[in-house]
């Protein structure tokens, strides 16, 4: 899988956050993790300077380079990263490196910049293109909870996508007790595949909390032939399903007329062998209508299919759904 298709590790709506800097004169360190696109607004100045959609350092006239420190949203393994430099073109870094290190709890400023700390190098220095999306594959198998990215010398990136690997700390979670959403990304879910995502990514799908608005949610475009709309979901870890909830928050006029959710336990599977034919989908919840801007929650209507390691979502024929959780049980 490329690796762009994992989860963004780092998203600000995922908790991911720029804990400090050593310098973000022209432009707020904050820009870096936002979850949307950058943009330029022509003629925006501030009275520092052109107004500018990321993170950008003083021009530096010693020797050295700029540095800032990130909190990952979801703890978890570091596939690759992408340093999108967009609109800067004169003013974009000559290179950037990416370490990482792991912290119990929540550091303090004074202790992520302490001397003592261990940074792991993920990334030696590379050379970055301007006004451009730089990819870097990562190759560490370990758990990451904070990045120290540093540019050189200075200059300014406009966004910093982590993707990577979600690994929960599942002896906390089991000690917790009770039912947790197995969909969840948070809790190490990945939506694999889906028929279609037109209007709205199918990560949104598994996100946290509930969805601002339909941009928020998981939504295909209008199928005009045969057929239904699927999406497919590794869960965090295989687990009895107990209760599901279906939420079609925001969607109004292009809601799905009915659901159905399958599950099976094939941990080992890849993408294409998922959607192969020849696996076996047990029907979790059976084809099921759905209302306009509603939560539907389901427990009695379930159907006791085992321990799955997926699930198929279905929607009939098309249309979007905010988030989909899947709660349950796991050894």
């Amino acid at each position: 899988m490329d690796f762009t298709e994992l989860i963004d590790l780092a998203s600000e709506r995922l908790g991911g956050a720029v804990l400090v800097a050593n310098d973000d004169f022209f432009a707020a360190k904050e820009n870096l993790l936002k979850p949307s696109a950058p943009i330029f607004i022509e003629g925006k100045y501030t009275d520092r300077g052109k107004w500018m959609d990321g993170w950008e350092s003083r021009r530096r006239r010693t020797p050295g380079f700029d540095w800032c420190i990130i909190r990952l949203g979801l703890p978890g393994i570091v596939r690759g990263i992408v340093v999108d430099t967009s609109y800067f073109r004169g003013n974009y870094p000559e290179h950037c490196s990416l370490e990482g290190a792991t912290f119990s709890g929540l550091p303090t400023d004074a202790e992520l910049t302490s001397e003592d700390v261990q940074w792991i190098p993920l990334l030696p220095q590379m050379p970055l293109a301007g006004d451009s999306k730089n990819p870097f594959p990562i190759n560490y198998e370990e758990r990451i909870t904070h990045l120290r990215f540093k540019i050189y010398p200075d200059g300014g990136v406009a966004r910093l996508r982590v993707h990577g690997e979600v690994t929960p700390d599942w002896d906390q979670l089991k000690r917790a007790g009770g039912q947790i959403d197995l969909a969840a990304a948070e809790n190490g879910a990945l939506v694999l595949t889906c028929s279609d995502m037109f209007f709205g990514h199918r990560h949104n799908l598994i996100m946290p909390g509930r969805a601002a608005d339909m941009s928020d949610g998981w939504e295909t475009k209008r199928r005009r032939g045969p057929g239904h709309d699927w999406t497919i979901i590794k869960l965090g870890r295989p687990g009895q399903i107990h209760r599901v909830e279906v939420d079609t928050s925001h969607f109004k006029g292009n809601f799905p007329e009915s659901c159905l959710l399958e599950s099976c336990n094939f941990e080992r599977a890849n993408t294409e062998a998922l959607s192969d034919l020849s696996v076996k989908w047990s029907t979790v919840l059976p084809r099921t209508k759905l209302q306009a801007h509603t939560r539907h929650f389901f427990d009695e209507e379930l159907l006791d299919t085992g321990v799955a390691s997926h699930v198929r979502f279905s929607i009939f024929p098309d249309g979007g759904v905010s988030r989909l959780r899947v709660y349950g049980t796991f050894d």
